[in-house]
């Protein structure tokens, strides 16, 4: 049983380590899986390589892959038509070049209450977030975390009503709805905002002497001031890519229903298609798509003149950072399936507090997988009854159960190996090394605001 959960614990750290070094871990992810079936079962290494991690990988890019690829596409045009550097300007002049940091942050809770997939917002703010610490001498190393408070933190799972699939996982388990708790919620997205915010200060001061940097990856195309474009202008795209997200939901869900046929000529049977399981993914792609051809709509001539190498960049990009998510997703299946996770999982549930139990199994099998989504709904799809009937006994209101699996998915599953983290990474251009240790502060106080709110929960009775 011991060696069983060494196991588990060897190949995430094997993962963690070789990620932080700055190696691949498209080559890594399959390598420290397969070695901890190797240990355990040798004999049923290849079938997990092919029908487990492949499988995994594969469902991963089948699904996500065009949002990353729009996502890329739909940044690169914002940058090459001098929409960021607009934006970053007229931000710089409204708030002043010492609130650089807050106004990224607002951005990309803005773009995730909105809908926005989180992996597309990296995408899309990476532009102008270069642009605004260029001019306000903030060192770019400091990027990573600033997007990630407001991009993987109180808007992913926090705040009631948030349309991502962490917020939306337990509402299936405990019968609540995205807005359970809202007044926890509230209370937790405060927490993580104000704390959040006065770390990235401090850090700010702390490095102030850095200046941006120089000899960066990645950096996107600067603008002089002459052409600068209308700020209301620029932000535009991403208010269609809001806008058109939501709408869109709502469009597919109506229009085709639960589910979809389709019968072309050329096919000896209709296709099934489970709509509901992709209406939020084509929602996505259908609004990025919109965003893209504003873009083009409104600044046609400086976009075309370097779309073609620019494209190529965005592309180029996608392609990293899907594989390397879906390698993490790939990983993680494997790792799930191993007798040691079981023993892991299983061993959790002896702590006494329910509300304790639930945050702790959420946020350690979020972290040995590598997602927030897929530590969750393993937590919820193994031990949810037992969640249900521990609320039930406590007199503790489901609402409740909601709110703190939702913050503690998004807790540590932020470790090295994180498919977010090595896209936000390989997006901005810069390595573990450099900028982990501010993500890692802000993983740090995102797991800290669940105890928030459970002591808060207990103290007032607060829901």
């Amino acid at each position: 049983m011991i060696f069983n959960c060494l196991v588990v614990v060897a190949a995430l750290a094997l993962l963690m380590s070789v990620a932080y070094r700055g190696f691949s871990v498209i080559l890594f992810a399959p390598i420290a899986a397969m070695l901890a079936v190797l240990v355990t079962s040798p004999d049923a290494v290849p079938g997990a390589f092919t029908g487990l991690f492949m499988e995994k990988m594969v469902v991963f890019v089948k699904l996500y892959f065009p949002v990353f690829l729009l996502g890329a596409v739909f940044g690169k045009v914002i940058e090459l038509a001098g929409f960021s550097q607009s934006i970053a300007a007229a931000v710089i002049r409204l708030v002043g070049r010492q609130r650089a940091i807050l106004s990224i942050v607002l951005v990309c809770a803005l773009l995730t209450y909105g809908g926005v997939s989180l992996f597309v917002v990296v995408f899309a703010v990476y532009p102008f977030a270069a642009q605004m610490f260029r001019l306000a001498e903030i060192p770019k190393r400091l990027i990573p975390g600033t997007i990630a408070l407001g991009a993987f933190t109180f808007t992913m799972d926090a705040l009631p009503g948030s349309p991502q699939i962490q917020n939306i996982i337990p509402t299936s388990f405990f019968q609540t709805t995205t807005w359970a708790a809202p007044r926890l919620g509230v209370i937790g997205a405060l927490f993580v905002l104000a704390a959040g915010l006065s770390y990235l200060e401090w850090r700010r001061r702390a490095t102030h002497a850095e200046g941006y940097g120089k000899d960066h990856f990645n950096e996107p195309v600067g603008a002089t001031a002459g052409t600068l474009r209308n700020p209301f202008l620029a932000v535009l795209p991403l208010v269609v890519v809001g806008v058109a997200n939501k709408q869109l939901t709502g469009w597919i869900n109506n229009h085709y229903g639960k589910s979809d046929e389709v019968a072309l000529p050329g096919l000896e049977h209709p296709i099934s298609i489970q709509v509901a399981s992709v209406a939020a993914i084509w929602a996505v792609e259908g609004a990025l798509l919109l965003g893209i051809l504003c873009v083009l709509i409104s600044a046609w001539n400086p976009v075309r003149a370097r779309f073609a190498e620019g494209s190529r960049t965005a592309i180029a990009g996608a392609l990293l950072a899907s594989l390397n998510t879906a390698s993490e997703y790939g990983f993680g299946a494997v790792i799930a399936a191993l007798p040691g996770f079981l023993v892991i999982r299983d061993a959790l549930k002896a702590i006494p507090n329910p509300l304790i139990n639930e945050a702790i199994t959420v946020t350690t099998l979020a972290g040995i997988t590598g997602s927030a989504s897929g530590g969750l709904s393993i937590a919820l799809a193994t031990m949810g009854d037992h969640f249900v009937a521990a609320a039930r006994a406590a007199g503790i209101p489901l609402d409740v159960f909601h709110r703190v699996a939702a913050m503690a998915s998004g807790g540590m599953d932020t470790l090295p190996h994180n498919g977010a983290v090595i896209t936000l990474l390989a997006v901005t251009g810069l390595t573990h090394r450099q900028a982990y240790r501010d993500i890692f502060a802000i993983t740090c106080i995102k797991t800290a605001a669940v105890l928030v709110v459970i002591g808060v929960f207990y103290a007032s009775g607060i829901v």
